[in-house]
């Protein structure tokens, strides 16, 4: 099949990107910088900003439109979340459809279902929505925080956390981390394979894990310390005034609230959990 991976040089798109070649796809990688190098030698690149009104002719001739076009949940990023993630949703949506795409995949996020009031959870909600208006048998995926190589979940913790103590909101949810070798097979099967035509798969990894035992999986034998939600709200708004904080008010938010696939849907691939790579395995084997 024709496949066209819009975010394909991204960390979880040339993952997919890897995959789908491997199985003998035709895949082109689009990106707003491909990374050439970052790629299969067999995978077309070609350069697409889904916030731009031309993206129709990107897409014409394939079979499959896959968006992973993304910016993290957990950093504040250049880019707003409105205009990426559900403006640039809309767009490549809306394209697929005018020159008969024959399948849409969306990599959402876990959460989009709760009441989270971030902006990268507003946008992605709005984002799902779009799709599933628009193009009612899509494929929608809802992962859990994703880590590996190149992510920036991982980077995200090793930053936040001090060398010794780390306060942390009381109450905090919990998180369901999956490797992004786990995922991306399971991404290439609902692109490319049956069965999968208007499904939405939850997923996380192998443990469900509070963010405290998170911190200590990545950073070691840290302090971990319980603060009032109050003062950690307050510390969370000062930090939005400080270039280079990674933790501003929204991440304080999103990290309240549960973050666990329930039910976990990797079955739906043929995966039991239990095979599933632990966070703790991969810090240790980088």
């Amino acid at each position: 099949m024709n496949v066209f991976v819009a975010g394909g040089s991204g960390f979880v798109g040339r993952a997919l990107c890897h995959v789908l070649a491997a199985r003998g796809h035709d895949v082109t990688a689009a990106s707003r910088s491909p990374d050439r190098a970052a790629l299969p030698d067999d995978v077309a690149t070609v350069a697409l900003d889904v916030t731009d009104d031309g993206v129709g002719g990107a897409v014409e001739g394939h079979d499959v439109v896959a968006n992973l076009v993304a910016l993290p949940a957990h950093v504040r990023p250049a880019r707003s979340h409105e205009t990426v993630h559900a403006g640039g949703t809309r767009r490549l949506v809306a394209a697929a459809e005018r020159t008969g795409v024959e399948r849409f995949v969306q990599v959402s996020a876990l959460g989009v279902a709760a009441d989270i009031d971030t902006a990268y959870f507003r946008a992605k909600r709005r984002a799902e929505r779009a799709v599933r208006a628009a193009a009612p048998e899509s494929v929608v995926y809802r992962p859990s925080v994703v880590f590996g190589d190149g992510c920036a979940f991982v980077p995200f913790l090793e930053r936040a956390v001090p060398p010794v103590v780390l306060p942390l909101p009381a109450g905090a949810g919990r998180l369901h981390p999956m490797w992004v070798g786990d995922l991306a097979p399971m991404l290439a099967d609902g692109v490319v394979g049956p069965g999968h035509t208007g499904k939405t798969y939850r997923l996380g990894g192998p443990e469900v894990l509070t963010f405290a035992e998170t911190v200590r999986r990545v950073a070691g034998d840290r302090v971990v310390v319980p603060v009032p939600g109050a003062v950690a709200a307050a510390g969370a708004a000062v930090a939005d005034a400080v270039p280079g904080v990674p933790v501003g008010r929204d991440q304080h938010r999103a990290l309240r609230h549960d973050n666990v696939a329930a039910p976990n849907d990797v079955s739906a691939f043929g995966v039991a959990v239990d095979d599933l790579l632990t966070l703790e395995a991969y810090v240790d084997g980088r």
